[in-house]
């Protein structure tokens, strides 16, 4: 019997995650379905026990929907539990719902992975202090950064990350505005704001950068107004969130399966449609 999962969102139709699980599961020979799955805003519990009920065998969840997710839990993986929010639901053999945040992983496995760029004693600075940087910041620790400054418009949301996350590694809060108290440049810059989605440029001093600083934007698919701000400032190693995608779902799928399935050609693919 085919095995169904889906990705459940609000919107969801524009949704990639098909097309990648679909692939993950003829390269590696599993007998699966995967769908999108519309919840409405006000029940998203509801749509999850549906599913459930109908033989559903686990889901990844996107926005607006992770930190519900995460509530209709009765197990959460570490990661998971920092995270405040889940993007894979699985079914343990007790019945039980297991919760858990591939996000990090995922961006953690395309930095130093498929870009080549590792992490290890690198200065991070990460921009946002919402549920995408939430979700990020453990992995990112757990890569073995030096040193993670959460910068943020409102300078409490970054403290308390910065609090929250004090025991996984060095971890700093500041205000956007005070970035020029980084006196030496940093070695990776991450956007996860939601500035990329409605166009608009971040005031950043050139001082963060250095030769061969790594500017990568959380959103795919367009030439952000974050990496064209890297590109003006001379950063020669900048990358879009394309493979965090791809490597966040291949590992839900690992969740799942227990198969990791290969990614790079799933990921030619897509970047060629994208173009």
């Amino acid at each position: 019997m085919t095995d169904r999962y889906v990705v459940i969102g609000h919107p969801i139709a524009h949704s990639k995650s098909p097309a990648i699980h679909q692939a993950f599961a003829a390269q590696t020979g599993q007998d699966l379905r995967y769908d999108t799955l519309l919840s409405p805003l006000d029940d998203f519990a509801g749509t999850w026990q549906a599913f459930r009920a109908a033989g559903g065998r686990g889901a990844n969840v996107t926005v607006p929907f992770k930190e519900e997710a995460w509530a209709l839990c009765q197990q959460l993986s570490h990661r998971a539990r920092l995270a405040g929010a889940v993007n894979t639901l699985s079914v343990t053999a007790t019945g039980e719902l297991l919760g858990d945040n591939t996000d990090g992983l995922g961006l953690v496995q395309d930095i130093c992975v498929n870009a080549g760029w590792p992490l290890a004693n690198k200065r991070v600075l990460l921009l946002g202090a919402g549920g995408a940087a939430r979700g990020v910041i453990q992995p990112l620790l757990a890569a073995g950064v030096s040193m993670l400054w959460v910068a943020n418009r409102s300078v409490e949301k970054a403290q308390t990350l910065a609090a929250l996350f004090a025991q996984e590694g060095a971890v700093q809060a500041l205000a956007l505005r005070d970035l020029s108290q980084v006196h030496e440049p940093v070695d990776v810059i991450i956007n996860a704001t939601s500035a990329s989605l409605h166009g608009e440029r971040l005031a950043l001093p050139s001082s963060l950068v250095h030769a061969d600083t790594v500017a990568y934007d959380m959103m795919y698919g367009r030439d952000t107004a974050f990496l064209q701000w890297a590109r003006e400032h001379g950063v020669q190693h900048r990358r879009d969130g394309l493979g965090m995608l791809v490597e966040q779902a291949a590992e839900a799928f690992f969740i799942w399966r227990g198969i990791r399935p290969h990614t790079q050609e799933i990921l030619r693919a897509l970047r060629l449609e994208l173009k």
